[in-house]
């Protein structure tokens, strides 16, 4: 790791920190500190996503910065812990997002058109996130750690050390749960598809 990536990680770090201790400019003073990690985040959680998708990626990254920011009473443990939260922030976005647009494909509250006036939509992946989302939550009442690991690694990106790190539990916890998660959810997506 080079002097200045530790730097910086140290510099987050303390910035966190103050946030923690109410110090109304530590977000300003970490936004430019962590935009391109946050944007990194984005770009994975929406390269996922339909390319017909209407929310872009820097509406994604602004929606759940401002979310991050209005945060009173956050508790950041670490970088890594914060980085985990924004995931699922960004993760609450899309599903947002998704519920809107399938709500206004089944009419949003709109008159009925007739099959002549009706437009052909081009198929989006909103249904699949639903139905991922609604598999995460089964899966998060039964076993809340599990449903962490599947936020922090596959929305978050962190690596399983940094997981590890987030949730107290030694990377062999980490390992074992992802590789459960992944075919449970293997098996709840066939089951509800």
């Amino acid at each position: 790791m080079s002097d200045s990536n530790r730097i910086s990680r140290k510099e987050v770090t303390l910035l966190l920190q103050a946030w923690n201790e109410g110090d109304p400019y530590a977000p300003q003073k970490l936004a430019p500190m962590i935009y391109a990690e946050l944007r990194r985040l984005a770009r994975r959680c929406m390269r996922r996503e339909n390319p017909q998708n209407t929310l872009e990626t820097g509406a994604l990254l602004n929606e759940a910065y401002l979310r991050l920011a209005d945060w009173k009473n956050a508790r950041w443990e670490n970088r890594a812990h914060f980085y985990g939260v924004a995931a699922q922030i960004m993760r609450r976005v899309l599903v947002d997002h998704a519920r809107a647009h399938a709500y206004k494909k089944r009419g949003g509250g709109l008159r009925p058109v007739s099959l002549d006036e009706a437009v052909v939509a081009s198929p989006d992946r909103a249904p699949d996130l639903l139905a991922l989302d609604e598999a995460l939550e089964r899966l998060a009442k039964k076993d809340p750690r599990k449903g962490k690991v599947v936020e922090l690694r596959f929305f978050g990106g962190l690596s399983v050390e940094e997981t590890a790190a987030v949730l107290n539990v030694s990377p062999f916890t980490v390992i074992r749960d992802w590789n459960f998660v992944k075919a449970w959810l293997s098996r709840e997506m066939r089951a509800s598809s």
